[in-house]
């Protein structure tokens, strides 16, 4: 077993295509360890049939879309990975709709030689400091409080709700784990991270279940709390570079589905892994993508 990189897989659908990962990872890293945590009850996984390299997380939780149970599952897995008597130098952190776009050699180039102890896309959430459009929301979603929710009537007379939330510091401030020492990060879920660092997000979640109490009450908890733990530890070097490739271009709450028509912009990235693929809709990306990314 290759221990140089391990892979963490957050999986609960399609589980054809969850083997055929897990057999390109085998294939291409030397049967490295892998842990996986899937959601037995969105769909079965023939456990067995899996290879013995591959841990699962059990018991599991039952993880949701925009829920911290995905946090807590991610958490959960870092744990059996980094717990064990033999542990990887770096792990990846991949969704079950994710799949390798670089060779082996480059992967473990780029990480070993990294200076970094993490590859996580992360930017500070400030106060009306709204560089791009995300930002507001995400603002909203993790630094307010909300106060009530009520039934609100619309010039149409349409009925919705609305909601009273304090959004100023100075009034949240109470109510919320950030403070000028503690600040608020933001960016995709996806990254990698070395045994220091993956040991420091065990052991602050454990240490700090105020935090973990705030961000089981957001949405979207994933896009935050990792990137807050490590960009607030001052021993870590980040790089804010995931090596992760996606299309957004749809403006929709998930990238687009990649096929065959996004291989040239894929082979132009410098990512080393590329999600959303679906096995149903276009297959023969993930054949071309086997022959490309040959050890």
């Amino acid at each position: 077993m290759n221990t140089l990189i391990g892979f963490i897989l957050i999986t609960h659908t399609k589980p054809q295509q969850i083997i055929r990962l897990i057999t390109k990872l085998n294939k291409m890293f030397d049967n490295p360890l892998i842990v996986c945590h899937h959601d037995f009850s969105k769909c079965n996984l023939a456990v067995d049939a899996i290879p013995k390299n591959v841990s699962f997380v059990y018991p599991h939780l039952h993880t949701g879309w925009g829920e911290f149970s995905t946090v807590e599952a991610t958490v959960r897995a870092i744990q059996c990975m980094y717990e064990a008597p033999t542990n990887p130098d770096w792990f990846v952190l991949l969704s079950g709709a994710d799949y390798p776009i670089k060779s082996s050699g480059q992967i473990v180039h780029d990480l070993t030689s990294s200076p970094h102890d993490a590859h996580i896309h992360f930017e500070q959430i400030k106060y009306k400091a709204y560089e791009v459009g995300w930002h507001r929301s995400y603002y909203e979603r993790y630094c307010s409080v909300r106060l009530l929710s009520f039934p609100f009537l619309t010039r149409r007379l349409n009925l919705v709700r609305r909601e009273l939330r304090l959004t100023h510091p100075v009034l949240t401030t109470p109510f919320l784990p950030f403070s000028e020492k503690f600040h608020c990060f933001g960016g995709s879920s996806w990254f990698c991270a070395n045994r220091r660092a993956a040991e420091y997000i065990i052991e602050f979640h454990k240490a700090r279940p105020d935090v973990t109490l705030h961000y089981q009450g957001v949405k979207n908890a994933d896009e935050s709390y990792f990137q807050t733990i490590l960009a607030n530890a001052p021993h870590l070097k980040l790089h804010t570079n995931n090596w992760r490739y996606t299309d957004w271009s749809l403006g929709d709450d998930h990238p687009k589905t990649l096929g065959m028509e996004d291989l040239p912009q894929l082979l132009a990235s410098s990512a080393h892994f590329a999600r959303k693929f679906d096995i149903d809709v276009d297959q023969t990306i993930l054949d071309e993508l086997d022959i490309i990314t040959i050890p």
